[in-house]
């Protein structure tokens, strides 16, 4: 593990996790579009294409749950140390359970939303199932 002493070295494996990371974020940031995209148009919710901006997304997301629209804000939630992160994914699953319910699905299919890759599967259940 000598080479990993080198300044060159650790920058290259650095620079390496970083671009796997934007890959991976990127992907799931389209996936994620894709299938709140597919759920409004299911839904006949207009504004699908809310779901490619940040924040906004966030947006449409109430707007499929049928919560009012200022319920956007608990993505502030987020910024609260510690107990604001959970207060928000818990909001989060609340929202897919309304969204699963809307679509004819058992609410419940939500909750699976916090077991990663497990989440991704769910949604696209959600989205493209009959």
């Amino acid at each position: 593990m000598a080479f990993l002493t080198e300044p060159a070295a650790l920058m290259a494996l650095f620079a390496g996790f970083l671009v796997a990371f934007l890959i991976f974020f990127v992907v799931m940031y389209i996936y994620t579009a894709l299938v709140l995209m597919t759920i409004a148009k299911k839904t006949n919710t207009p504004n699908g294409w809310l779901a490619w901006i940040p924040i906004a997304n966030v947006y449409l997301m109430t707007q499929l749950a049928g919560v009012p629209g200022w319920w956007t804000l608990a993505i502030l939630l987020a910024f609260i140390p510690f107990i604001g992160g959970l207060a928000f994914m818990a909001i989060m699953i609340w929202w897919w359970w309304k969204i699963a319910e809307r679509r004819g699905f058992e609410g419940w299919l939500a909750i699976l939303m916090l077991i990663p890759l497990v989440n991704l599967v769910v949604m696209g259940i959600i989205a493209w199932k009959k």
